[in-house]
């Protein structure tokens, strides 16, 4: 018998093309332009796989998805959505979703998702929970939704998990968004920043001290271990802890006991611990500035946050975000970009990443004259790309060209070309932060046209 699968979605473009695809690929195809029908179909056909939006007229996918787990929970579901955010994501895994497929979205992917699905169908379905908003959390760029996936992946887990990214990238918004997704979410959330607090006083700020255990100790003190019990603590900065401090959360991380600066008695805790640093922590390890046995205990889940230079589609949307929301801390009309402005903001490095960005918002929000924010308005440290600058590499190409062809070179179309797709190539999977089938969207190229430049320019094991 074939393989079946549903597709439910109410965009007949969709519908159309996954039905070819799949059938192509051996399946039997069944499409519902929406929720209408499904449930009552079940009652007497199973599929083998449903692939559904989540978001249609009427009963939402989400909704439908739960009601489909309980009458047949050894169903997987993938699903396909346009709304590319947090929530949208985190809802889908944590209703049961087997893999979840922002549009737009590669249909071959879809079709080996689907093979994947059938082959690992025993997985047992997922429960339902309360999901916490964490809007600050915004992005469309491939990066984000792998961090998005992450997030929903972890919703059910307890585990230890390491942040790297550089400042600014929103990493304890990324801890708070787990904690909140996460079995402990309705326990407390408890952050310190290791750097930001002396040496002198970091362990008792950490594990607590008792009256009189040093000058000033005048009263009995709880540290973040057992101020976080049953919830999370987020160690930030961890590459900053003194030595002898990370040989003691060593210890407590073994067995979830210490004793409080100047105690005898042992305090228990059950804390998740998510760490996070700006710091190359393999470097450090290698270079003995971090136990390695301790970078492993931490290191179980690992998520590196991309910089904002490498998801620039997000750098718009985050602006009117933080827009927003500064106007409503200072109470006044929200101002808005016009085109001009967003897309100098957009062609920027930012080195400070998303908290630079929210913090030129919130200049901009007091210091911008008007309500429509135009280039003229923008902080003097954003640098203003001179009118048609982009435009001036045509006559630089054609010197080289016309250069090339005076000293008697042949084959240029072979080593300019290949020149031409290497630049190409480089900043779009810059761009893209690494993703091949979004670099190869954005250039309009197809998967295998991009995987064979990407051997032909001796690339691939560099990206």
């Amino acid at each position: 018998m074939p393989d079946t699968a549903w597709v439910i979605d109410d965009d007949d473009s969709i519908r159309w093309v996954l039905e070819r695809s799949l059938t192509r690929d051996g399946w039997t195809v069944r499409a519902f332009s929406g929720p209408k029908g499904v449930l009552e179909q079940l009652d007497s056909e199973v599929p083998d796989v449903i692939i559904t939006d989540i978001r249609m007229p009427g009963s939402s996918g989400l909704e439908l998805m739960q009601e489909i787990h309980q009458r047949s929970p050894r169903i997987p579901v993938i699903v396909i959505t346009a709304h590319t955010d947090l929530d949208s994501a985190v809802a889908s895994y944590r209703s049961g979703a087997f893999e979840y497929l922002p549009k737009p979205f590669d249909v071959d992917e879809a079709v080996r998702l689907a093979r994947r699905a059938l082959e690992q169908r025993e997985k047992e379905p997922r429960p339902v929970a309360a999901v916490a908003a964490v809007p600050e959390l915004i992005g469309k760029a491939p990066a984000m939704q792998d961090l998005f996936r992450a997030i929903g992946r972890l919703s059910r887990s307890h585990v230890s998990v390491l942040l790297m990214g550089e400042s600014g990238t929103g990493k304890e918004l990324v801890a708070r968004a787990l904690h909140n997704h996460s079995p402990r979410a309705a326990k407390p959330f408890v952050a310190i920043n290791i750097a930001a607090v002396p040496a002198e006083l970091l362990e008792s700020e950490l594990f607590g001290h008792e009256r009189g255990a040093f000058t000033g100790a005048h009263t009995q003190r709880k540290g973040r271990f057992e101020q976080a019990n049953g919830g999370t603590l987020l160690l930030d900065e961890i590459g900053d802890m003194p030595a002898d401090l990370q040989t003691r959360l060593l210890r407590v991380l073994a067995d979830g006991r210490f004793y409080r600066v100047g105690g005898h008695d042992q305090v228990e805790t059950d804390v998740r611990i998510i760490a996070a640093t700006n710091q190359d922590l393999e470097r450090r390890v290698r270079e003995g500035g971090f136990r390695e046995d301790l970078f492993h205990r931490l290191n179980v889940i690992r998520i590196d946050l991309p910089p904002l230079r490498q998801r620039r589609e997000d750098i718009a949307p985050l602006a009117e975000h933080f827009l927003k929301r500064s106007a409503e801390e200072l109470r006044v009309e929200v101002k808005q970009l016009d085109q001009a402005a967003a897309q100098q903001l957009a062609a920027q490095e930012w080195p400070g990443n998303v908290r630079q960005l929210e913090n030129v918002c919130r200049w901009l929000t007091v210091m911008a004259p008007g309500q429509v924010i135009g280039v003229e308005d923008l902080p003097p440290d954003i640098a203003v790309t001179r009118k048609g600058a982009t435009d001036n590499w045509e006559p630089v190409f054609r010197e080289q060209v016309q250069r090339a062809l005076a000293g008697g070179e042949r084959e240029l179309v072979g080593r300019l070309g290949a020149r031409f797709d290497r630049i190409l190539l480089e900043e779009a999977l810059r761009f893209t932060g690494g993703h091949k089938q979004e670099a190869a969207r954005r250039l309009g190229w197809g998967r295998n046209t991009l995987t064979r430049k990407l051997k032909e320019l001796e690339l691939d094991g560099k990206v």
